[in-house]
């Protein structure tokens, strides 16, 4: 029991340090062709920063814990929405373009409203699960979001950061490289431990998905967003975050289900109706108090509701 604590702390480690070279790689690769602040938000750093969800997911789907892929995916998009919007809202009120209000929230929200529908087998007769073909029209809602931010990226260019110019393209590549396979390694090793707490403690694989193994790989999520607010990169931290959101759903899940048809627990329903809750108070927000901004009440309101969230989650558990 200690060791695997050991290895899923060493594991989270791993996964950070990774998601932050990868982050370091990309955004600079990407800064060296003056792309926005906006766009790296959506697509960069929040591709970066889900990829422990990524590495995780892909292993889990492989060996057939379906539990820990829903509740990593599940857990993750709440612990961002409810968690990590709520602290970084705390520290400063966070103020976010028209776009993002009328497009990208709806977005997230689009995924998880998809992901109930399909994962529940809403339009077949048949047992809930997300199937490979379920993963493709995941992959094709990924490519229309990638397809919009593509055509946001021309009309938001930004002129070269001096921070760029000092990364040769061996640094990026090094960077980008030794992203990937720390976060393959520290995601094997959480994956593995995760499973073995959970049959050592008795609890489901579902709760230790939901908790556990999502809090460990939204951490890439938090430190981002925590530093963006802190600089006053409000585009940066609430684009990281709903990206991170939209990334989860519509690829890793949509990848998941592509590497093994995903069985699915109808329990999820429940935390994917908080996600869905969570993501229209979001919505609601921008239209209360200074209109197109999260207010520091507001935060706390997405704070306190997670942690009934959680309270209830593991009473019921037990």
């Amino acid at each position: 029991m200690i060791g695997s604590i050991v290895f899923i702390v060493l594991g989270f480690i791993i996964l950070i340090k990774g998601a932050n070279w990868l982050v370091v790689g990309a955004a600079a690769l990407a800064q060296k062709h003056k792309v926005s602040e906006l766009a790296i938000g959506l697509t960069i750093v929040a591709f970066g920063t889900s990829m422990p969800e990524f590495v995780v997911n892909s292993f889990a789907a492989y060996d057939g814990y379906c539990d820990i892929a829903f509740g990593n995916i599940i857990g993750s998009n709440n612990f961002n929405l409810y968690i990590i919007l709520g602290t970084t809202g705390l520290i400063s009120p966070l103020v976010v373009q028209t776009s993002t209000v009328w497009k990208e929230i709806p977005y997230s929200l689009l995924a998880a409203l998809l992901l109930l529908m399909l994962a529940n087998n809403c339009f077949l007769p048949s047992a809930p699960l997300l199937s490979r073909f379920d993963g493709l029209v995941f992959l094709v809602f990924f490519g229309g979001f990638l397809w919009y931010v593509v055509r946001q990226v021309k009309h938001l260019n930004l002129p070269k950061r001096d921070d760029a110019e000092r990364l040769s393209n061996l640094h990026i590549g090094l960077a980008i490289i030794g992203g990937l396979l720390s976060l393959i390694i520290g995601g094997k090793l959480v994956e593995m431990n995760a499973v073995k707490i959970a049959q050592t403690l008795g609890v489901s694989q579902k709760v230790i998905g939901l908790t556990i193994v999502a809090m460990g790989t939204s951490l890439p999520e938090l430190a981002t967003s925590i530093v963006a607010a802190s600089r006053k990169k409000d585009d940066l931290a609430v684009g990281n975050i709903i990206g991170s959101n939209i990334f989860n759903i519509f690829f890793i899940l949509g990848v998941s289900s592509l590497i093994r048809p995903l069985t699915y627990n109808a329990k999820f329903d429940r935390d994917l109706v908080v996600l869905i809750i969570g993501t229209l108070l979001l919505i609601i927000t921008m239209f209360t108090g200074k209109k197109k901004r999260l207010d520091r009440w507001e935060a706390a309101i997405l704070l306190m509701l997670y942690i009934g969230y959680i309270i209830l989650m593991i009473y019921g558990e037990f």
